[in-house]
């Protein structure tokens, strides 16, 4: 009998067994276990077909109708799948762990793999995604206005053994208008959540998690509630960076990329930035003054982050006042001042 895994014994087995994962393409598109390997047993078309008989005739019906589509594959499943599964053993689920999984898995088994599948299939992974963002996490969140290298600083507080959720790498976006430059694609939100859940269940729950402050959505991902309201209510450790340094590590980070990209950035702001700015910032970007674009850019991303962090309990607000952009430096001092516990005179000011 093949053994029908519960989500958590799933995930653990997931550690070391390749995922085969046999829903549509555009199923396997809106979300999928991370790492896992879509082997359709239909095309989005033949599932809506068999869905189509299943409604409009009956279930028999439309088990025969997927009978005769998936016969001709049969082969090329299996040779695909031994690809997979080089040691001889796989994971295999569809959405409800119901008939596309079980005979998916079947076929396996009859050439010689060790299969499992995942009990109440990906319907069910989701809801325990979903659930996990209910567990609360001891936050620290790292603040600090654009251009303030707080995602250098989150690498740094990680190779001093430091936890770190780095939001803005899972989502593939810095933030910004200009936050998609040089990133991969987004991942759906269905996507990113499953990315988060994975690394958030490495994660020791009795030790401190750093993450980077944001908004309710970084670029076209949103973050789940239950994280938001927990980072919202956790203490901020607010790196102040003098301008002129931030101003440096946005020409260096942004001033590489295509005018043209950098234009469309800049254009999705023009109401934000307001005309007359607007106006000198696409200027300053066709003479190749890219420090001007970053000031006056700037202007604006420096008010927003600062009216969302005065929208804050400031007596959760720390600030650390850096003569420069020295992201080693930066973690350990902030190492300093969450090791001795808050508030501490470290960071004795919160922005107002």
């Amino acid at each position: 009998m093949i053994p029908s895994l519960p989500v958590p014994d799933f995930l653990e087995q997931a550690r070391v067994l390749p995922v085969i994962d046999v829903r549509s393409p555009g199923e396997f598109a809106q979300g999928h276990v991370p790492g896992a390997v879509n082997i359709p047993l239909f095309s989005d078309e033949e599932r809506a077909k068999v869905g189509t008989r299943y409604k409009q005739v009956s279930k028999d019906s439309a088990i025969v109708l997927g009978l005769e589509i998936v016969g001709p594959k049969l082969a090329d499943f299996a040779k695909r799948s031994r690809k997979v599964a080089s040691n001889g053993a796989v994971l295999v689920h569809c959405w409800r762990g119901g008939m596309r999984s079980g005979s998916f898995a079947w076929l396996l088994t009859t050439t010689g793999l060790r299969v499992a599948t995942l009990q109440k299939g990906y319907k069910a992974y989701r809801n325990e995604v979903l659930q996990r963002f209910n567990q609360p996490l001891p936050l620290l969140v790292l603040g600090g206005k654009t251009g303030s290298g707080k995602t250098d600083i989150l690498k740094e507080l990680a190779a001093l053994g430091e936890q770190v959720l780095d939001l803005e790498g899972l989502a593939h976006h810095k933030g910004s208008s200009f936050g998609a430059l040089g990133q991969p694609v987004q991942p759906t939100t269905e996507q990113f959540e499953n990315g988060l859940h994975r690394a958030w269940s490495e994660l020791d729950p009795g030790r401190r998690v750093w993450v980077e402050d944001e908004s309710k959505t970084i670029g076209s991902v949103t973050l789940p509630p239950a994280l938001w309201t927990q980072m919202r209510a956790a203490p901020v450790a607010f790196v102040d960076v003098p301008q002129s340094q931030r101003v440096g590590r946005l020409v260096k980070e942004y001033a590489h990329f295509e005018p043209a990209s950098l234009k469309a950035a800049t254009q999705r702001i023009e109401k934000r930035l307001g005309g007359l700015n607007f106006q000198r910032a696409m200027e300053a970007l066709q003479a190749g003054e890219y420090a001007r674009v970053a000031e006056i850019t700037l202007d604006y991303y420096d008010r927003a982050y600062l009216y969302g962090l005065s929208q804050r309990n400031p007596e959760t607000v720390f600030q650390l006042s850096l003569a420069g952009d020295h992201p080693a430096e930066s973690a350990r001092l902030l190492v300093e001042w969450a090791t001795a516990g808050k508030p501490r005179a470290l960071l004795p000011t919160p922005p107002r």
